[in-house]
């Protein structure tokens, strides 16, 4: 197939980058002598328009068009693949200074333009053969058809005896003493003409010192076509004579060329020519191949090496080429998808020996091509889900095609990426091929994410489309490819903000949720729950706000000072078959209040009263102190305290219902200080203001234990003002339903004895009615309380209401 019919010269040429400079670089043009010819080669990037050749000599310049250059044995050719124009001349061209068919002067003129400049360069050459003439030669080059005979060959070799004879016949009745020329094209005669006649139908007829040269362009009106061992050969048989008195000299020439134009099977370029080309000559007996490449011949290992085969049969030679082999040039094309061919300039020598041991030496230069061949370029997901990154490798892109921009998902991006995008791509370079990495993390946002409840995964989609081109066209090719990565799915993510008056959590609904739920502590977040404690929920398909108001259910508080405290609200996310907590989310947001009180699951009463009606007029809230004098305030301003201390310490009362224990404490104001005050006036009650934490029986797990105190829930506390009492409305009581994590030591300055209050005799009396009646049989702690009861009747304790009395814990006695 030949090339030509792929992609036209001119849209070659005109594709070549421009020229930089005014004059032509200093190995931009090659000349070379090669064993039958000049070859000259012209670096087509160098020039910015078509390139034109000039053949020179003491007669003219003549410029070499198409039809000039197949008459005068001149070969031009752009071959784009090698980035070159190149022109072949015969030794025997036209214009050629030719000194004993040894030595050859060759001289013309470049015609290219540089920097909108239109030049010419003078170039000249002397070649001599590398070989010595045959007796016969015969060049077959894609555009004409040379053959030279040594002169002193008397005799046709070769002919038929008939034929020759009835070609004497016709030039002996029609010879003068100018040369002539007949043709004869198979059974038919033609009449003679003479060489000016002949040159002017494009002939060319040359006698050197020593040789007889003939040359005609192919498909000439005298030429036929036939087939030899079924193969298409063209032919010209022209028989030159001239009288010389009663002698006519005769020379036959014939030139025949295999017209074969090649072909492609199973990965092998193919091409064939007979060994015998002319039907009419006969008796050959033995026929030598050479191949090579571009006009060179190269050793027959080294065409063994390249895959290079030659075999005859039937007095054919077949030449095999690999598509691929070394020597060849391939190109990318793209027709719909993205294809290749490969291109190979054959030069072949074929050496014959006939029965008169006259030698002829035949050449070849024949561009055979492969059709249009698939050339997939292919990807390959790379992608390590654990990296959370897609990784996708496009492979075997070949070397003339680069990758110029890619589509993610529908968005254009132009290579290279900018520094600031999170995805990345990268070239690696392999012998006439390379590839690209192409790097995308799953959370980019230009991924699809989707949740797949096949798989009960996330589901990360990429649709990838890359634009390759074609270089140096810049031809554009489209290859897609879809990647996919499933990974598990993450428990859902909360938004959290700080108010004064909270905490607000906020969940963006996926279609995963339902493979999770949300609890606050072992309970499950409803409607219900929401509205049992106080928060504010609102749920639709869009978006969960829950928002808690302090003080609520669910809190834990740390760091107290009277200018405030840290609040922290824990929501759990758990696995909905298996309720194992997957994850969770805490926030701890800072909080004032004038007044408040926190009942710690550990039993630790952390309490900040505002004492400004408990204190007369000039007192001081650092002389405050709870029920023991000896436990004071951890921090005081000018109206309030904070006190902090185990709920079973500085004299606590321990006050016991069916199914609550409440401690209670008082905040004690320093009567020296009442100056003034009526202390038997029983309607004056501004010092004190008490405190009381309330704990459900069924939570605990030790009661009122110096060592430990474990509750499953924070009690419920409350600060109750005498004065609120006695003169007015009570305080709003603040009741934090969680309890600190790290308690804060009391102020006590001496360790002293924990002081029991008499109201323990009824205590003592009550968990003895209530065991003895059975009433705490079914409740957890009633083992506890009967154990309680028994150990105290059982110990001989002096009068609990005797104030000198030695003081004891029931639970340390235990």
């Amino acid at each position: 197939m030949a090339f030509g019919s792929y992609i036209s010269v001119t849209l070659l040429l005109s594709v070549w980058a421009t020229a930089t400079c005014n004059r032509i670089p200093e190995g931009a043009i090659s000349m070379e002598c090669r064993n039958r010819y000049l070859m000259i080669a012209v670096d087509l990037s160098y020039t910015e328009d078509e390139v034109h050749f000039e053949a020179v000599d003491e007669t003219g310049v003549y410029p070499i068009t198409e039809q000039f250059a197949a008459e005068c044995g001149y070969t031009v050719s752009v071959l784009p693949l090698q980035g070159l124009v190149e022109l072949r001349a015969s030794y025997f061209s036209c214009h050629t200074d030719n000194k004993d068919d040894d030595e050859f002067t060759f001289n013309f003129n470049l015609i290219a333009t540089y920097g909108g400049l239109k030049d010419i360069y003078a170039l000249n050459k002397t070649c001599s053969p590398s070989l010595p003439w045959s007796l016969r030669e015969v060049t077959c080059e894609v555009n004409y058809m040379e053959v030279s005979v040594k002169s002193d060959v008397a005799c046709p070799t070769g002919t038929k005896k008939d034929d020759w004879d009835a070609a004497v016949q016709t030039a002996y009745t029609s010879a003068t003493s100018d040369w002539q020329v007949m043709f004869q094209k198979g059974d038919q005669e033609l009449m003679p003409m003479n060489l000016s006649e002949a040159h002017e139908q494009h002939y060319a007829f040359d006698l050197t010192d020593g040789r007889l040269i003939f040359r005609t362009p192919y498909g000439q009106p005298d030429s036929f076509s036939t087939t030899v061992n079924g193969v298409p050969v063209e032919v010209v048989h022209a028989t030159l004579f001239s009288k010389q008195s009663w002698v006519v000299l005769m020379v036959d020439l014939v030139a025949a060329c295999s017209m074969y134009e090649g072909s492609y099977d199973n990965g092998y370029m193919m091409w064939e020519t007979p060994e015998v080309l002319h039907p009419q000559v006969s008796g050959l007996l033995n026929t030598h191949v050479n191949i090579g490449v571009d006009g060179e011949l190269v050793e027959e290992p080294v065409a063994e090496e390249r895959g290079y085969i030659v075999e005859k049969h039937n007095s054919t030679v077949y030449i095999s080429i690999p598509y691929n082999a070394e020597g060849g040039y391939r190109k990318s094309f793209v027709s719909g998808d993205l294809n290749e061919y490969f291109i190979f300039n054959l030069y072949l020598e074929l050496i014959s020996l006939d029965e008169d041991h006259i030698d002829t030496r035949l050449h070849y230069h024949r561009t055979l091509a492969t059709p249009l061949l698939p050339r997939p370029v292919f990807t390959e997901n790379k992608t390590v889900v654990e990296e959370h990154a897609f990784t996708v490798y496009l492979s075997d892109v070949p070397d003339d095609v680069e990758l110029v921009a890619v589509q993610l998902n529908g968005h254009d991006f132009a290579l290279p990426f900018s520094n600031t995008s999170t995805y990345s791509i990268s070239k690696v370079v392999q012998p006439n091929t390379h590839s690209y990495t192409l790097t995308v993390p799953f959370d980019d946002p230009v991924v699809i994410q989707q949740f797949s409840k096949e798989d009960a995964a996330m589901q990360h989609q990429l649709n990838i489309n890359y634009t390759l081109t074609v270089q140096p066209e810049n031809d554009p090719y489209y290859h897609f490819t879809s990647v996919t990565a499933l990974t598990d799915v993450s428990p859902p993510t909360f938004d959290t903000v700080c108010s004064e008056s909270g905490i607000s959590f906020r969940l963006d609904h996926q279609p995963s949720d339902y493979l999770w739920d949300i609890s606050i502590g072992s309970d499950l977040l409803t409607q219900e729950l929401a509205e049992q404690r106080g928060y504010i929920m609102s749920n639709d398909s869009q978006s969960l706000l829950l928002e808690v108001p302090l003080f609520t259910e669910g809190y834990e508080y740390k760091d107290f000072t009277l200018k405030g405290f840290f609040g922290t609200f824990e929501i759990l996310v758990r696995d909905h078959e298996t309720a194992e907590v997957q994850s969770s989310v805490a926030k701890t947001c800072p909080f004032s209040t004038t007044e408040l009180i926190a009942c710690s699951t550990d039993g630790r009463m952390t309490v900040v009263a505002d004492l400004s009606l408990a204190i007369p007029s000039g007192g001081i809230p650092a002389r405050a102190n709870l029920i023991d004098k000896y436990c004071g305030p951890k921090e005081v301003d000018s109206t309030r305290a904070l006190f902090s201390f185990p709920v079973n310490t500085c004299g606590s009362r321990v006050m016991l219902s069916k199914e609550h224990v409440t401690y209670e404490n008082e905040i004690f104001f320093t009567k020296k200080f009442h100056a003034g005050i009526n202390k038997s006036d029983p309607s004056i009650d501004t010092d004190r203001v008490t405190m009381k934490c309330t704990y459900p029986l069924a939570g605990l797990h030790r009661l009122f234990s110096v060592y430990r105190f474990e509750s499953d829930t924070a009690g419920v506390g409350r600060i109750l003002h005498s004065a609120h009492l006695n003169n007015g409305p009570q305080s709003p009581t603040m009741e934090p339903t969680t309890g600190l994590q790290t308690p804060v030591s009391t102020t006590r300055r001496t360790r002293r004895p924990i002081s029991i209050r008499p109201q323990f005799s009824q205590i003592s009396s009550y968990l003895k009615n209530i065991s003895k009646k059975g009433t705490c049989k079914d409740h957890k702690n009633g083992e506890f309380i009967r154990a309680y009861w028994k150990t105290l009747d059982q110990l001989d304790l002096p009068s609990l209401t005797n104030p000198t009395s030695p003081v004891y814990d029931p639970i340390e006695l235990l």
